[in-house]
């Protein structure tokens, strides 16, 4: 007997936002969050990103649709559903004359915790933060300060935690210790959700990733499910001559003559059965066209991203 699917820790329904100007920032937005995973929101700036996870964390009101989180309604359950988040918003927003233990203490009793000196030392010490407690933040690096808003987002045991852009101008190496301590995080039990434009970020870290562009949503699914079902590779081809068109045959083989007829390509789908490469070259041979060089590209995530939202935007043109 299977066991039932365990409902979604954070589940939104036809969400939209609209503000006084009249800009649709969220135009119905779907969404499930699975307990325990690595959610990466990709878009580009002014996509709705911070919107969503603003409404979601009961920072914006929406202007219509539903939010649960935990199971509970985020405008009726506010206190219960806001207990079970952690927020790190884009903007650093510390005091900085108070030293990180006041600061990160602080936080905890915002959320009508009792004192737990214990607690505080974990987060700290997980955050790698411990030696720097009594320092007060306006002298720490600015890596340091982002950890601190992290630690005063953990400190009240929250289930979910939002990174809203959590490596947005910081350097690689800092970037990737982020990288490390959100998985670790993650093996403690943390939901995670972050949302960036760094594609790498995603591909890098994420389970599943969803695409927003202008306020829509255009698509949620597993990272290796998206790379493999894009998983196109594009085959190029240098001839030695140009040429100025291509035999039929060859066209119906799928290949495309490119600008100034130097070179040709070809796209297939590395798990098909047949590539239909092998019948291309001798096609190829057989109308007596030289070869130079032959290269493959596989899709990235990236490419895979700019389709989507090339498209997303052509659709709107089109309308």
């Amino acid at each position: 007997m299977h066991s039932p699917a365990k409902p979604p820790v954070v589940s939104v329904r036809n969400l939209r936002k609209t503000y006084q100007n009249g800009f649709d920032a969220l135009k119905g937005v779907d969404l499930d969050i699975q307990d325990g995973e690595i959610l990466a929101l990709l878009g580009p700036n002014g996509a709705g990103k911070t919107t969503l996870i603003s409404v979601i964390c009961g920072l914006v009101n929406p202007t219509g649709g539903s939010v649960t989180v935990g199971g509970h309604d985020i405008i009726t359950g506010y206190r219960a559903a806001r207990s079970l988040i952690g927020l790190v918003p884009q903007e650093m927003h510390v005091d900085g004359f108070e030293s990180v233990w006041a600061s990160v203490s602080f936080s905890r009793g915002l959320f009508g915790k009792k004192r737990n000196d214990a607690v505080v030392e974990q987060v700290l010490g997980d955050l790698s933060l411990l030696d720097k407690k009594n320092e007060k933040i306006i002298a720490l690096s600015g890596g340091m300060k982002r950890r601190v808003m992290i630690a005063k987002a953990l400190v009240h045991e929250p289930r979910i935690l939002f990174l809203d852009e959590p490596t947005a101008g910081v350097d690689v190496e800092l970037r990737k210790s982020m990288w490390e301590l959100i998985r670790r995080l993650n093996r403690s039990g943390v939901t995670i959700i972050l949302t960036t434009h760094y594609i790498e970020e995603a591909e890098q870290i994420a389970d599943r990733v969803g695409v927003i562009n202008k306020g829509e949503l255009l698509l949620v699914e597993a990272k290796a499910d998206l790379m493999r079902k894009m998983g196109e590779k594009v085959l190029t081809i240098e001839l030695r001559q140009p040429i100025d068109t291509l035999p039929g045959k060859l066209a119906r083989d799928g290949l495309v003559l490119n600008q100034g007829g130097g070179s040709l390509t070809y796209r297939y789908d590395v798990n098909a059965e047949r590539t239909g490469i092998s019948t291309l070259l001798s096609d190829l041979r057989n109308e007596g066209i030289a070869m130079r060089d032959i290269s493959t590209h596989q899709n990235s995530l990236e490419d895979i991203f700019v389709s989507l939202v090339r498209k997303d935007t052509e659709r709107e043109t089109a309308q």
